[in-house]
């Protein structure tokens, strides 16, 4: 059905005393993000307190706050203007606690969030001191294909309003919108361990979506996270997630081209923060379809010196480490061409504790071609019964990679100043070269500026 959009002023909404105007204002100066055309508040800011059930517009004259979980249901769209910027309610920070605000587009429904580069649309905290996982972050759910064989609710909710797999999802082409130009600050919640909202979480979400120029900044999870489906996402920046940059699992069989991920050097997970990981599923299964990401045009940053990639003992949990810089696990398949690693222990892993086999990776049915990886270990690495993995990438018929065992990071690979934050041309070769994040027709390190924050 057809809906004329409404505004937000149809939502249950409660306009802000001047104070919160005041506040926002400055914390955007102090964080030095891009300057907004539409000066925030100045048509009144709203709290949304209630589900999204009919179409409505968020205009960029205003701050909203998510007071909560918020759905968008019934089939409805939330269309969002360039510029906006959208507040998280916080949260206890305690796991199974108050998840804070988050927004769920639930199948069917749509996102409509297209920014610029000079007016980016930003998902931020509510709090003037912000800190990561003040509030839920965003979850987008959609019909394409999984490899669950029952229905599922996506992880970090209980409410069967997110369900996101059944077996009749079968609409790859499905279409959940547009994120463009979005900056997603401080997101993640954790239900119960290993069941978390990340700061950008896929469902099912069909390649008629798209992806497009989005980060993540101090995810208290995943920075994004996709579970099965098959959208196509590029030009995608994570920054300090405390668990994984990327993470593909349950039947994900999209591109991600074009992605920068820095970890944070002060924290990982105790399930171990990784740059990629991948997954069949949770017990390494055939379930189809395979889990199968292509990654294209990546630049993968770890931390500066193997002591700190070996400490296990990184705050929050005091039982935290950093894993791999791609971590391809429990029967994934995978694409992975032109992209850099480094600043892990090791690089470049296949684990065949869950479901892998020698033989699947021996017999070239995945691609590992024209990267860079160096590891202070083991640049590639193989996990319990594997051959090398050199003889596994020359069995695909690729013989440009080049692995480096480094005593400090990025001494081999050569980037301008990969553990600085000064700007994007720290993480680029300072000559040309046809790898990574700012590879060829990525638009060079322009896409990677004005809208972002490191």
């Amino acid at each position: 059905m057809n809906k004329k959009p409404l505004l937000v002023a149809t939502l249950s909404v409660m306009t802000v005393a001047g104070a919160m105007l005041a506040t926002s204002c400055k914390k955007e100066n102090q964080a030095s993000r891009p300057v907004l055309a539409a000066v925030p508040g100045s048509c009144g800011d709203s709290t949304i307190n209630t589900n999204i059930t009919s179409d409505i517009y968020l205009q960029s004259c205003k701050v909203y706050t998510l007071s909560g979980l918020i759905y968008v249901k019934d089939g409805a769209k939330i269309t969002i203007e360039k510029g906006t910027r959208i507040l998280g309610a916080v949260g206890n920070h305690q796991v199974g606690g108050t998840p804070g605000g988050g927004l769920i587009i639930t199948r069917g429904s749509k996102i409509i969030a297209e920014g610029t580069a000079a007016e980016p649309i930003v998902f931020t905290s509510a709090s003037a001191t912000p800190q990561s996982g003040d509030w839920a972050g965003i979850v987008i759910l959609g019909r394409a294909k999984t490899n669950w064989q029952t229905s599922k609710v996506i992880e970090g909710i209980t409410d069967p309003s997110a369900t996101y797999a059944t077996a009749a999802d079968t609409i790859n082409s499905d279409n959940s919108g547009i994120l463009k130009y979005v900056r997603i600050e401080y997101p993640g919640y954790q239900l119960s361990p290993n069941n978390e909202i990340n700061g950008l979480t896929l469902g099912g979400v069909g390649n008629g979506t798209v992806l497009d120029y989005i980060e993540v900044y101090k995810a208290n999870d995943d920075s994004f996270e996709f579970f099965g489906g098959c959208v196509n996402a590029s030009h995608l920046i994570s920054v300090d997630a405390l668990d994984d940059m990327f993470d593909t699992d349950n039947g994900y069989t999209g591109s991600i081209t074009y992605a920068l991920g820095l970890a944070d050097g002060t924290r990982a997970d105790f399930s171990q923060a990784n740059g990629f990981e991948s997954d069949n599923d949770a017990d390494g299964s055939n379930n189809l379809p395979i889990t199968r990401p292509k990654y294209n045009y990546v630049t993968i940053i770890g931390v500066p010196d193997p002591a700190q990639a070996a400490d296990q003992t990184q705050a929050p949990t005091g039982t935290g480490i950093y894993g791999r810089a791609a971590h391809l696990r429990r029967n994934t398949e995978f694409e992975i061409s032109n992209s850099v690693f480094l600043g892990y222990r090791w690089g470049v892993s296949l684990d065949s504790q869950k479901g892998n086999t020698p033989g699947k990776y021996a017999a070239g049915v995945d691609v590992f071609c024209n990267n860079r990886v160096e590891g202070y270990i083991y640049p590639t690495s193989t996990e319990v019964n594997f051959a090398s993995f050199t003889a596994y990438t020359m069995n695909v018929g690729c013989t440009t990679n080049v692995p480096y065992t480094a005593s400090y990071g990025n001494e081999f690979i050569g980037l301008s100043a990969p553990f600085d934050r000064n700007s994007a041309a720290d993480f680029d070769y300072s000559s040309s070269a046809a790898v990574g994040a700012f590879g060829p027709g990525s638009g060079g390190q322009a896409w990677a500026s004005t809208w972002t924050v490191f």
